[in-house]
């Protein structure tokens, strides 16, 4: 295709994206699926799981391989501001009263999925196919228990933002915890990579890179008085160029370090020097992100995935497997730390479900498994079906948990005042309260 076709091509299929993800969000919301669930379920109907196997000229006109890249950058653009916004609203004086509790949940979580993930593979191995000629058994079977560990930090921040939950206990727990999760899971596929390469450069790039960031971020926090002095002296446009620049190179600096870009972007909003001038900046990013950008990003990732492979009975049992062994391991193992880490059994309930959340995180990890030839196609797909059902659970349990409790699910991190708070006394705005209560924002 010539540029000015792609041009024409992308934007047809934008409105096509941001229409049928409309749709979908109406159309799930008695359900109480935030809008990231429809965005992965339109991706799907638009791939040829669905769109292509009815119309599959149709999927070819408005979806050609040319122009996906595009909109792999583009939605990759809305991810790195959307985790930058969510950095920003996370205070990190709020880590250090469940630092303790944050970790002890991570590497439950990480360790538990990671093994029961690994003990599956290899017990099937030879009756299902799980990786491709050529791959050692060993190599597959860490990656699957890798992708299991995966918490879906972008996932988990979208779902706390829009249900309101950013300035509960749980929701601050989980953050935490899916932050430290991905990190080590991250650090962890490089190294399964590296054994499939023959290579330790890129368990070791990442590890070293991810000591740089702490680095950097610490000495970014120690500039932050002379950064709010600086900011006063340029105009408006100025210094949303500055945080934009800021952005684009802690989120260069991650991926290129094999950490994945959002952990810069995410960093970078949390260490950042606040000022209601900052304040206004930041706020004025956030509606392109979320209404046209993270769409597309969360919609690329259906475009790639074909459910018709599940069709063989023991692949579909393989299937429902894996995604027990990611539930039991993620959501009963976090469960269990968190009420080791002394919490609440409504606040520990409520931190296994938000951890359980697979969503994009995994979807990523599996993209590289199979563009690096560690996972067979029928594999790829056995773990899009567990990244989207943990995904789809979140909210529907929340609100369970909600119900059972009475509305009160929250407790203060220690050192606070004692008693449960719902989304509006935690602090969230009014509109998002309403909204994680069953109203309209």
């Amino acid at each position: 295709m010539s540029t000015t076709e792609l041009g024409t091509a992308f934007l047809l299929a934008v409105v096509v994206i941001l229409v049928l993800c409309r749709l979908v969000a109406l159309l799930l919301r008695p359900l109480g699926q935030p809008p990231v669930v429809a965005e992965m379920i339109a991706g799907v109907l638009l791939g040829p799981s669905v769109l292509g196997l009815v119309l599959p000229s149709v999927e070819h006109h408005l979806f050609p391989a040319d122009l996906r890249p595009m909109l792999y950058v583009t939605g990759q653009l809305g991810l790195v501001l959307f985790m930058f916004q969510s950095g920003y609203d996370f205070r990190l004086e709020r880590i250090k009263p469940v630092a303790r509790s944050a970790a002890l949940i991570s590497a439950a979580g990480s360790v538990t999925p990671l093994l029961l993930g690994a003990g599956l593979t290899w017990a099937v191995h030879g009756s299902v196919d799980t990786s491709p000629p050529g791959v050692p058994l060993h190599v597959t079977v860490l990656f699957v228990g890798v992708t299991l560990a995966i918490t879906a930090f972008p996932m988990l921040a979208r779902i706390i933002t829009e249900n309101g939950l950013s300035g509960t206990s749980f929701g601050t727990i989980s953050l935490a915890a899916g932050a430290m999760d991905d990190v080590a899971a991250w650090i962890m596929l490089a190294g399964v990579v590296s054994l499939a390469r023959g290579s330790a450069h890129a368990v070791l790039l990442a590890a070293v890179g991810a000591a740089g960031l702490v680095v950097l971020l610490a000495a970014f926090i120690r500039l932050r008085q002379p950064l709010l002095t600086a900011t006063e002296r340029i105009g408006d446009e100025q210094l949303l160029l500055a945080v934009l620049l800021l952005l684009c190179l802690a989120a260069w600096y991650t991926d290129r370090v094999g950490l994945y870009a959002v952990f810069g972007a995410f960093s970078l909003g949390a260490a950042f020097p606040r000022s209601p001038r900052i304040d206004r900046t930041v706020e004025a990013t956030a509606p392109l992100s979320r209404a046209l950008l993270l769409p597309l990003f969360f919609t690329y990732s259906g475009l790639n995935t074909d459910t018709g492979l599940l069709s063989d009975p023991k692949l579909l049992l393989f299937a429902v497997g894996c995604t027990a062994a990611a539930v039991v391991g993620k959501f009963t193992a976090c469960w269990a730390a968190a009420r080791l880490g002394g919490q609440p059994p409504a606040v520990a309930l409520r931190i296994g479900t938000l951890m359980n959340a697979r969503g994009l995180m995994q979807l990523i990890a599996i993209n590289v498994g199979l563009s690096e030839g560690i996972v067979s196609p029928s594999m790829f797909t056995v773990l899009v079906v567990v990244a989207v059902v943990t995904t789809v659970m979140a909210t529907p349990l929340l609100r369970l948990w909600d119900r059972r409790d009475g509305g009160v699910y929250d407790a203060p991190p220690p050192g606070g005042e004692a008693g449960g708070r719902t989304a509006a006394e935690a602090g969230a705005p009014v509109g998002v309260a309403r909204a994680a209560e069953g109203g309209t924002a």
